[in-house]
């Protein structure tokens, strides 16, 4: 064992599941306790709101020897008296704000869409919030209204609309040096409403024309930004790289990073934290492919997916009742190339669904 590592956080299985991998000895803190969270981890908790996270990282390590505390979505602002892996909450608390992260790519000429108002079509965002979430195409200011009078109360952004692939890159960083590890493809959900945006996969690595572009700029504004330990940059690949957010924590590309390149992300991440980074870019051995499946309605998991625990990650309990729109469970393809991986991811949809519907 290489140490014990709390990871605190709304989803942490990802990062669970690669700190295991690495050799150590896992504490969890999430709000969905999955099955394969509750087999890497050692101790589990599980959280129905945010709040309720500070006193049960303090009940789990009670009594315990932490040698590091890893934050996700939701924990990145927590103090801990234990070491932390990864960037220090006043980090990341600029690039837990959409406005900062323009301000930021601004400011060091990293290409960027523009923030203008009157100009349509137009993207809007919240300024605080993660995986795309009530972020929605405004055609006209009548939309823009719309989406005021749907969220009242919450600070946005509106941002030119670029078109192309959304992109991302995962690096490594130690606070003033950045080295990328795979570019990404991101799969997005598509269709109506406030979900539209939001991540449903990845496929690494991204072979583009401007793959080498994505990597060079996230590397450079990752160094610039003093994140610390895996850091991801959003992209849309259009008529040039257009980078979109800065996410100062573990990615949700983090399975297909590891399966295409043989690299462990969590060690590297670790690594990074004690000052040492990679030597050079990393090559993928394959192609990797995940994709989040989503319930069509509102649903009751009563088979045990635990069996295809080999093509699936984020496995639900028998019993689970999910309502429509929510995430049901991920599921895995691979192969020498893109056209390989996303035939296997397919066929294993296509099998899966079979026991969930």
């Amino acid at each position: 064992m290489k140490g014990r590592v709390l990871v605190a956080g709304f989803a942490t299985r990802h990062v669970v599941s690669s700190a295991k991998r690495a050799g150590y000895e896992v504490y969890a803190v999430d709000h969905f306790c999955d099955q394969d969270l509750c087999r890497d981890a050692r101790v589990h908790r599980r959280f129905d709101e945010l709040d309720e996270i500070p006193d049960l990282v303090e009940e789990i390590s009670a009594g315990r020897s932490i040698d590091w505390f890893v934050a996700t979505s939701g924990a990145e602002g927590m103090t801990v008296p234990f070491r932390r892996a990864g960037t220090p909450p006043e980090v990341s608390a600029r690039f837990l704000d959409k406005y900062e992260i323009q301000r930021f790519f601004e400011e060091n000429a990293i290409p960027v869409p523009a923030c203008r108002a009157g100009a349509y079509p137009a993207m809007v965002k919240p300024r605080r919030g993660a995986g795309g979430w009530r972020n929605r195409v405004a055609s006209s200011e009548g939309d823009l209204r719309a989406w005021e009078e749907e969220w009242p109360d919450v600070p946005y952004l509106v941002q030119e609309c670029v078109t192309g692939t959304p992109a991302s890159v995962s690096c490594i960083a130690d606070g003033r040096r950045a080295v990328a590890v795979a570019v990404n493809e991101q799969i997005l959900r598509g269709g109506e409403g406030d979900r539209a945006y939001g991540f449903s996969g990845s496929i690494t690595p991204f072979n583009h024309p401007l793959s080498a572009r994505m990597a060079d700029i996230a590397e450079r504004a990752v160094a610039l930004s003093g994140c610390v330990g895996s850091v991801g940059v959003d992209f849309v690949a259009g008529d040039d790289a257009w980078a979109i957010e800065i996410n100062p924590r573990f990615q949700g590309t983090l399975d297909t990073v590891e399966a295409a390149t043989g690299q462990s992300i969590f060690g590297l991440h670790v690594d990074a934290c004690t000052g040492v980074l990679p030597a050079a870019r990393p090559r993928a051995g394959q192609v990797c492919a995940r994709a989040i499946l989503f319930a069509d309605r509102d649903l009751t998991v009563h088979a045990d997916l635990s069996r295809l625990s080999d093509v699936c990650a984020d496995i639900p309990w028998p019993g689970t009742e999910i309502e429509e729109g929510g995430a049901v469970v991920s599921v895995y393809g691979q192969g020498p190339d893109r056209a390989a991986a996303c035939a296997m991811l397919d066929r294993i949809i296509t099998r899966v669904r079979t026991y969930i519907s």
